[in-house]
C-alpha cells in the first residue's frame, strides 16, 4: 500500500516518500451494495435471462470506479513531489503545511484559492499545503491528501534541502 525508502544525498540521508490514496474497505461495502440495490431495480422489470444484466454491468462498473478512484499515488522522488501525473519540482517548494481535518475543511472552503492546485480525498482526514515559490506561476500552493502528512512534508522539505545543497555544491565545484 504504502512504504517508504531511503536515498543518499549529497550531504547525509533524504528519505523517499510513496503513498497510495486507497478507498478503505469500508466504503467498498456500501457503495458495492447501493450498486446491487441499483442492479436488483432494474432487473425488477426485466423477463427470463435478462435478470442478470444488470449485475453483471452495474457491480463491476462499481468496483472499477472504486479502483480507479484509490489508484492515486503521492510520492516524493527524484527531487520532485508527484501526485498522480502532475509533478512539482522541489526546488520550487516555499513551504509546507500539515493540516489536520479541521484546517483542510477550512482550506477547502472559505479560505480556498482559486487557483490553488487540489488533489483531496474526502476519506483521508490529513493533507499538506504545498506553498509554491515560483513567480512564473499563479498556482500560489498544492493541497495534497495524505495519510502521513508529516512524513510527505519532512521528506518534501528534506528533498528541496537537498537539491539547494547541491545546486550550490555545484555552484562551488564550478567556480
Amino acid at each position: 500500500m504504502a512504504g517508504q525508502a531511503t536515498a543518499q544525498t549529497g550531504n547525509g540521508t533524504a528519505r523517499s516518500h510513496a503513498e497510495r490514496l486507497w478507498v478503505p474497505w469500508w466504503l467498498w461495502l456500501p457503495a458495492l451494495a447501493f450498486a446491487a440495490l441499483l442492479a436488483a431495480e432494474v432487473y425488477l422489470g426485466a423477463p427470463g435471462l435478462k435478470t442478470w444484466i444488470p449485475y453483471a454491468v452495474v457491480l463491476p462498473a462499481t468496483a472499477g470506479a472504486l479502483w480507479a478512484l484509490g489508484r492515486l499515488r503521492v510520492a516524493v522522488e527524484e527531487g520532485e513531489l508527484r501526485v498522480d501525473d502532475a509533478r512539482l519540482p522541489a526546488r520550487f517548494v516555499g513551504g509546507v503545511t500539515v493540516l489536520g481535518a479541521a484546517e483542510k475543511r477550512i482550506l477547502l472552503g472559505t479560505a480556498a484559492h482559486p487557483y490553488a492546485f487540489v488533489v483531496q480525498r474526502p476519506w483521508i482526514k490529513g493533507a499538506v499545503q504545498v506553498h509554491l515559490d515560483d513567480p512564473a506561476d499563479p498556482t500560489p500552493y498544492w493541497v495534497v491528501s495524505s495519510r502521513r502528512p508529516a512524513a510527505l512534508a519532512a521528506t518534501l522539505l528534506a528533498a528541496r534541502a537537498a537539491g539547494e545543497s547541491g545546486t550550490a555544491h555545484g555552484d562551488i565545484a564550478g567556480s
